[in-house]
């Protein structure tokens, strides 16, 4: 444990200090050159810098290369070629909006190198249960995983500071967990992207100078995604992201179809004093700040926190499972 100690505190500041520092000049950047979006939470329709993928990836990355550097170890350079490739879906989809199946299929070719380089354990560990080995369903499993994770944080990306804000608890409660059964390694890989995204969630967060785009907020969740493979954390993972999960399973069983959401029917509207309130068109799709604004109508900040008090809950609960669990897998 003590050996990892120094490289987890660079890759750590690396991580944390590189995104904190390079989104202001890829907003201005943004900005020159007129690559903004509508902030349409906004009465006065703020025009808001859109993606902020390229700080996101450059201390996500730079700071999984120095941790490489120290521990040359297959489980980490394959998070760092699969979040580089999920990066590249991510812009490619920020320039020009693709099909609904467009990011999926592209985000499950991202899992080739967990794959490949074999960074996985085919145990499928629960928590009472024990663990259950399905060596050809699991790799199944990692194919589905990457662009489920990379969609669901995706998903959620609708209000400001909400995917930046909610993988950070996510990704603080799965680095407790890993620490809780001993996994040291990949427990300094999450604490990377949890100081990543609370870097960035500094501009993210309302009222947002900058939105993190398909490139940042996929970026998210396929690290997120990876490292619950390589560290065998896939139902505590699951667990401490679930009202992302309900979200997404929401959204899906309304549309009935797999289709890109900004091409979906905007599921609130606004009140005289622009607060959120949920739509009466019987066609928009069922999503978690809909429900949250079922009763009565909330602001996108209120709304922001009543999520991230969701996160929270979900992250005890993912806690809770690493201890049932027991101090290995």
């Amino acid at each position: 444990m003590e050996q990892l100690i120094i490289p987890a505190i660079i890759a750590i500041a690396v991580a944390f200090f590189s995104v904190y520092g390079l989104t202001p000049y890829v907003i201005r950047a943004l900005e020159k050159r007129n690559i903004t979006v509508v902030d349409v939470n906004k009465k006065q329709k703020t025009m808001v810098a859109r993606p902020g993928g390229l700080s996101i990836i450059v201390g996500l990355e730079s700071s999984l290369i120095i941790l490489y550097i120290f521990f040359p170890i297959s489980e980490i350079l394959a998070v760092i070629l699969t979040t580089f490739f999920a990066f590249i879906v991510g812009i490619i989809d920020d320039k020009k909006t693709m099909g609904g199946w467009f990011k999926p299929v592209a985000l499950a070719f991202c899992s080739a190198p967990i794959l490949l380089l074999g960074a996985y354990d085919s145990n499928l560990a629960f928590p009472l249960f024990g663990t259950v080995q399905i060596p050809l369903l699991y790799m199944a499993l990692v194919v589905f995983m990457i662009p489920i994770m990379g969609n669901t944080i995706n998903s959620i990306d609708v209000l400001n500071g909400v995917a930046s804000g909610f993988i950070t608890i996510a990704s603080f409660a799965l680095s407790a967990c890993l620490f809780i059964i001993q996994n040291y390694e990949v427990g300094i890989i999450c604490l990377c992207l949890a100081f990543s995204s609370l870097a960035f969630y500094k501009y993210h967060k309302f009222p947002s100078k900058i939105f993190p785009g398909d490139s940042g907020a996929i970026t998210f969740g396929v690290v997120y995604g990876g490292i619950a493979i390589i560290g065998s954390v896939e139902v505590i993972a699951a667990i401490a992201i679930l009202p992302a999960i309900i979200n997404s399973f929401l959204f899906l069983s309304s549309v009935k179809k797999i289709v890109e959401h900004r091409e979906i029917k905007n599921p609130v509207t606004h009140t005289d004093d622009w607060k959120l309130q949920s739509t009466s068109e019987n066609h928009a799709p069922i999503t978690l700040v809909r429900l949250l604004i079922a009763k009565k109508p909330l602001t996108e900040k209120q709304i922001g926190y009543e999520i991230f008090k969701l996160g929270i809950f979900s992250g005890i609960l993912a806690i809770i499972t690493a201890f049932m669990m027991g101090v290995s897998i």
